[in-house]
């Protein structure tokens, strides 16, 4: 067997850079929509985590949303200010924030998801349903192939 030691491929040909051109590629029609709403990103997906799993806890929201605690301290500090949230100290465990969407915080979310939602439905119709979800999958087997809880 030989040691031959691999090269790397040019960035844009990398695992790494084809993920990211991905992701760019899936958000590029999106973002427009957030902007228009008046959130970022992140804020947006702050508001799906606590849409979808709410009431939820601040390091729970932190990691389904993919972002570090500091981040969504500053996110959530800035969605309260905007009335889109509210944050209540947990009854058992006074050091923890439990976080829910308030009444504008929803209609946000409504109305954001509902534009989302036919551009993903475009996105399902150029790709193939059956290969979007194919990729889905395959893109789940390597998180959970190569995930730090894999190590």
């Amino acid at each position: 067997m030989t040691n031959a030691r691999r090269k790397l491929l040019p960035y844009r040909q990398s695992l790494a850079g084809t993920l990211l051109a991905a992701r760019e590629a899936v958000m590029a029609p999106l973002r427009p929509m957030l902007r228009e709403a008046g959130v970022t990103e992140q804020q947006w997906r702050v508001l799906r985590v606590i849409n979808d799993s709410e009431p939820v806890d601040a390091t729970a929201l932190a990691d389904a949303a993919l972002l570090f605690g500091p981040s969504v301290t500053r996110i959530l500090k800035e969605l309260t200010d905007r009335g889109l949230i509210t944050r209540d100290t947990d009854a058992r465990d006074r050091r923890r924030s439990i976080v829910t969407l308030t009444a504008e915080g929803r209609r946000l979310i409504e109305h954001t998801a509902n534009r989302t939602v036919r551009e993903l439905d475009r996105y399902a119709e150029r790709f193939g349903p059956e290969r979007l979800e194919a990729l889905k999958t395959e893109l789940r087997a390597l998180i959970a192939a190569i995930g730090p809880s894999s190590a």
